[in-house]
């Protein structure tokens, strides 16, 4: 259900864990093992995502950590969709 929103497949993966776990908190190295995918692809993806605002990235030393912007506009509106899609995205009631 995501794909049609969301092209690009490593951050349609980003952002499912991201909106899913809004407490978690990772190094891009770390997110790449966990949604098994190219770190420099994770590197771009996250980027764009903290350009736009979805993601707040602080900095450890040279580390950088990535969270969920809880005051991001649509946040619960996005965690809705992403819960629904991992269910099937079949609606509950049909329309006649």
């Amino acid at each position: 259900m995501l794909d049609l929103f969301i092209s690009s497949r490593v951050r349609r993966k980003i952002v499912v864990v991201f909106a899913k776990y809004p407490d978690f908190k990772i190094h891009s190295r770390g997110l790449a093992k966990l949604i098994k995918e190219d770190p420099g692809n994770i590197q771009r993806e996250l980027q764009r995502l903290v350009d736009g605002n979805f993601l707040v990235m602080t900095k450890k030393g040279a580390t950088r950590i990535y969270q969920t912007n809880k005051n991001y506009p649509i946040l619960k509106e996005l965690q809705s969709i992403v819960i629904k899609s991992q269910k099937g995205g079949k609606p509950s009631k049909t329309i006649n």
